[in-house]
């Protein structure tokens, strides 16, 4: 049985992030990058966030897979190298091994050693499969390593995950994508626009989880960079904003705070807001078109019935 390997690219600078972050706090308007709700709390919480009634995304893009998997897999074809952007815990890919006739599959996550216990369950259960795990945040460049090997591969970006991106950051995105595929292609899941009243739910459940999610991102900051932010001070907002086509997510103050770190503090006023995610929500021949302005070739789709949700397919 083969082992999987680890590989970690790039590790965290924690002087690049105190910056980044003091940056953000600072701004005229706060705003901070998603990928710090990520800690090792917010992980879970967001794992618990896919199983509640209102996000529909990850189960509605799993019966996508289920009711066309073969359209999928001939559309794609077969996969000598499966790449895996923002892996967690590898499930998802997992489900396309045998019908994708994967050699060799590359879990990319932020961290390699969060992928070690994954990887190692699925070498057992696929022990002739070439397994890597590579630590890389590819948030602001993806730079796939050398020991991935050659092309063709398939890159699978499941999840809605490039709702996080700008409409122009996608567009930068996908074109390293382009280069990544080497001559492979793209498997993509795109969450669709719809109606504010299936949407806000899904980020502002009746549970609260999205709300402790996001109120969690104090906590990170308390330790990242040593603030002193208060829970209590702070309420989750989640809105559709129809006009840039995405839900919003802000932590507001719910009364005048100081926040305060080593060498800086800011004042919030009642009602003032951090931003602290994008979600941008797609119609399907507006992102066909972007997949094509990024080099892609014949993009195919998949939808739902209630066409909420698609599975973008397309040749590098």
């Amino acid at each position: 049985m083969n082992t999987p390997r680890l590989i970690q690219i790039a590790r965290a600078d924690a002087d690049a992030t105190r910056a980044d972050l003091v940056a953000g706090l600072g701004a005229p308007h706060a705003a901070l990058s998603p990928k710090y709700l990520y800690d090792a709390l917010g992980s879970r919480l967001f794992a618990a966030i896919t199983a509640l009634p209102e996000y529909y995304p990850t189960r509605t893009e799993a019966a996508i897979f289920r009711a066309h998997l073969d359209e999928i897999a001939t559309a794609v074809g077969p996969t000598g190298t499966l790449v895996d952007l923002g892996a967690g815990n590898c499930e998802k890919a997992a489900r396309l091994f045998d019908a994708l006739a994967v050699r060799r599959y590359v879990a990319i996550d932020i961290s390699a050693s969060y992928l070690k216990e994954s990887l190692d369950r699925l070498q057992y259960e696929h022990p002739d499969m070439e397994m890597l795990g590579v630590g890389l945040d590819f948030s602001q460049h993806l730079a796939l390593p050398a020991e991935i090997g050659p092309g063709p591969r398939t890159l699978f970006y499941p999840g809605s995950s490039i709702g996080n991106f700008t409409p122009d950051e996608a567009l930068a995105f996908l074109r390293q994508v382009h280069t990544a595929c080497a001559g492979g292609a793209l498997l993509i899941g795109v969450d669709l626009v719809k109606s504010a009243s299936v949407l806000e739910p899904a980020y502002d459940d009746a549970l609260g989880v999205t709300a402790a999610f996001n109120r969690n991102l104090l906590l990170h900051l308390n330790q990242l960079i040593g603030s002193d932010f208060a829970i209590a001070d702070w309420r989750h907002v989640a809105f559709f904003n129809t006009g840039e086509s995405r839900i919003e997510m802000h932590l507001e103050a719910l009364r005048d705070a100081t926040v305060r770190w080593p060498g800086g503090e800011r004042r919030f006023a009642a009602g003032e807001r951090i931003h602290t995610e994008n979600s941008y929500k797609w119609r399907t021949d507006d992102f066909a078109a972007l997949l094509s302005e990024a080099g892609f070739r014949a993009p195919r789709l998949w939808r739902d019935a209630q066409a909420w949700f698609a599975v973008f397919a397309a040749e590098a």
